[in-house]
């Protein structure tokens, strides 16, 4: 016997979108319905998620955009740090080099 197929799939939705739209449903001139809406869910669904966001069911670290003046410093440390892992391999090759020229010196 064939298997039926009814409904549609459950769609599982990330932490980060429920986090998004249930801050976006606390906004002063939303609604919840006009939210659920505009993402294309349940306004029940929405009212879920609001409850379980003020509950702290969410497990998920409220992340602020850094700063330009911070990505750029975090730039600089990278490169830095790049730059003097190759300091240290030039170094390296060179003390190779001083020592293969004092070898090949003996050996003449």
């Amino acid at each position: 016997m064939p298997k039926m197929v009814t409904g549609k799939k459950t769609q599982r939705y990330s932490v980060e979108f429920k986090v998004k739209a249930v801050e976006w449903s606390y906004q002063a001139h939303r609604s919840v319905k006009g939210v659920a809406e505009a993402l294309d869910i349940h306004p029940f669904m929405l009212s879920r998620w609001r409850k379980e966001y003020r509950e702290g069911k969410f497990a998920m670290k409220r992340v602020k955009k850094a700063p330009t003046e911070a990505k750029q410093k975090i730039q600089e440390q990278d490169e830095i740090n790049r730059l003097k892992r190759q300091i240290a391999e030039l170094q390296e090759e060179n003390e190779i080099l001083k020592k293969f020229q004092r070898f090949q010196a003996l050996c003449q």
